[in-house]
């Protein structure tokens, strides 16, 4: 990383303690495939307890948690996201509302539809589990000023440069302090998502808040149901 980078060092002194209450959809299709393969009770814990051996290991600081909070820092994905690099220990996503959520969410099943070629042309019906959890901790809002006069770098659609300088620049800093960032979604414009760096600064909300959701992807479009809602994206 060379250059100067897109922000003053006295920016970091904004940063203060924050509650947040956030909601994060894990895909929940993995139920079906798993049922497919037992016929039988004593089978299904066998299997559960092979595919856990099979996992890499929680953190220490993971341990204890529900596995939708757990999981996303048990493994080191070779894809980048929009706060961490490729192979970087995990980071866990969350957004405000469900709505965001499945913003987000609808641009990478579009994505993915897109980029299969033996897809492009059928629709694909996934399960999502939406979570609500609770963040408590030191937080660096980049919605707000200063940071937020360069908000065109932190909801880049496509070039995430910007935001994996910052967030090597907090993770890599103790003295810093700070468990998670908030910034604006690319998917939904004023929508609030938060990247939250460490396990520890997150609990289940009481009570535990879920929601299922149904989505639905084609090459035109991504639908969301649940029960009488529905939301409609076309990317």
């Amino acid at each position: 990383m060379t250059g100067s980078p897109p922000w003053g060092e006295d920016w970091f002194g904004t940063a203060a303690h924050a509650g947040r209450e956030l909601w994060r959809g894990v895909e929940a299709q993995h139920r079906v495939a798993t049922m497919r393969l037992v016929d039988s009770l004593q089978d299904l814990e066998l299997l559960e307890q092979l595919l856990e051996s099979s996992k890499p290991p929680l953190p220490r600081e993971s341990r204890g948690l529900h596995y939708l909070l757990a999981t996303p820092f048990r493994y080191a994905a070779p894809w980048p996201s929009r706060f961490r690099w490729p192979h970087e220990s995990g980071a866990w996503y969350g957004a405000d509302e469900p709505r965001t959520v499945a913003a987000e969410l609808a641009y990478w099943r579009w994505r993915f539809l897109l980029d299969s070629d033996g897809l492009v042309q059928e629709q694909l019906v996934t399960e999502y589990t939406f979570l609500q959890a609770r963040f408590a901790g030191r937080e660096l809002d980049l919605t707000m000023p200063p940071w937020a006069s360069r908000r065109h770098l932190w909801r880049d659609p496509q070039d995430y440069t910007a935001c994996h300088r910052l967030a090597h620049r907090v993770r890599g800093d103790a003295r810093l302090s700070i468990a998670a960032l908030r910034y604006e979604s690319a998917r939904r414009e004023f929508a609030a998502c938060e990247v939250v760096f460490s396990a520890v600064n997150l609990t289940l909300a009481a009570p535990n808040a879920q929601q299922t959701w149904v989505c639905k992807t084609t090459r035109d479009l991504v639908l969301f149901t649940r029960e009488r809602e529905a939301l409609e994206f076309r990317p």
